[in-house]
């Protein structure tokens, strides 16, 4: 099988980001953001779903991490869907639930072309302490940007949140590498595009 490369920039005023990315890969990862956190949790999705990663970024730190952590969703996303190229024979959708601890985080894909971003949580839970400066809804706008620039219906639920932030986040990225995974598998039996509508955009 051919295999799935990609290269995907984004340069602006506040922040230049490089990824390269291979799907079907051995995991191996070289991730540099500058977020520490990010980039922790970047390698434990590419080591479970198999990707092979690199991510070089230079941000405007200094002012606060806002535009890097989001940049590196908008460009890992544009990786995959370049790297997914016309979505013949995808498996489209995949599912995985992780557990750490007390946490237990279900991450459900559809790669569509329809950007959508949910995140649930229990309803009586607690934020977690933010970690390094990086805080839960900075997670939640990277996801937000990834979904939206991979063309990808995201679905995150974690139940319960932990006061760890580094606890509740870490089943999100594993499950999130594992569900992607399935999703973007080659299925033999499939000839064309995954979708009634012949197209994926």
């Amino acid at each position: 099988m051919k295999k799935r490369i990609a290269v995907a920039r984004r340069k602006t005023k506040e922040t230049d980001i490089v990824v390269k990315l291979t799907l079907g890969g051995a995991g191996k990862t070289m991730v540099k953001s500058g977020i520490g956190l990010l980039d922790h949790m970047l390698e434990l999705f590419a080591f479970h779903g198999m990707f092979n990663l690199d991510i070089t970024a230079k941000g405007d730190l200094d002012v606060d991490l806002h535009h890097t952590n989001e940049d590196v969703g908008i460009v890992l996303g544009e990786a995959f869907k370049k790297a997914l190229g016309d979505k013949k024979g995808i498996r489209r959708f995949g599912f995985s639930s992780v557990p750490m601890e007390e946490v237990v985080a279900s991450v459900t894909v559809d790669i569509s072309g329809r950007g959508y971003f949910k995140f649930s949580t229990g309803e009586t839970d607690i934020a977690p302490e933010t970690q390094d400066s990086y805080s839960l809804q900075d997670a939640q706008h990277f996801f937000e940007a990834f979904a939206k620039h991979l063309g990808m219906n995201l679905n995150i639920s974690v139940n319960p949140l932990s006061r760890s932030l580094h606890t509740t986040l870490e089943p999100v990225f594993k499950a999130l590498g594992l569900a992607l995974d399935q999703a973007t598998q080659i299925d033999p039996r499939r000839k064309g595009v995954p979708s009634t509508k012949g197209i994926i955009d």
